[in-house]
């Protein structure tokens, strides 16, 4: 297990350390920022969504290695996915980190290497800031998100 948890460890500070997808997006056809101010963590969501589909998403911001990570994680694993298959991952995600769905032997992929943040449940807002960001770009709210709002739960 401790092997594992080194392999997940290795692959949150990879992405932190070069985050994927990471640029303004000028072509951006929905944005939404997102705020944790436990931690100061900020992001800024962008997305280019052609019937239905995410074609294109890039993030800018500052934050923590979970932050960091959660968010270019995020962004590969939704490219290409319809909002609504989108929307159900963010259910999902949510789901695992909170641990309302534990039981259910969820298989998120790469995304799995957060599963051990629920250990720490002031972490859980690092990890889901830029999944409620995205939701509130799919939305089109115009409204940031926050880790602290009642509108960033799932």
């Amino acid at each position: 297990m401790s092997e594992l948890r080194d392999l997940y460890q290795q692959v949150i500070l990879d992405h932190h350390r070069k985050p994927r997808n990471c640029y303004v997006m000028s072509c951006a056809t929905r944005t939404a920022d997102g705020h944790n101010p436990l931690c100061g963590d900020t992001v800024k969501v962008y997305l280019r969504i052609s019937d239905g589909r995410i074609e294109e998403i890039s993030f800018q911001g500052s934050g923590c290695a979970i932050c960091t990570a959660s968010t270019s994680l995020m962004t590969e694993s939704v490219k290409g996915k319809t909002v609504a298959e989108t929307t159900q991952l963010f259910r999902t995600f949510h789901d695992m980190l909170t641990g309302v769905a534990a039981e259910q032997g969820l298989d998120l992929g790469k995304l799995m290497v957060f599963e051990g943040v629920r250990e720490y449940p002031v972490r859980v807002k690092c990890a889901t800031l830029a999944w409620h960001t995205l939701k509130a770009a799919l939305d089109n709210s115009g409204s940031p998100a926050s880790t602290e709002s009642s509108s960033s739960t799932a």
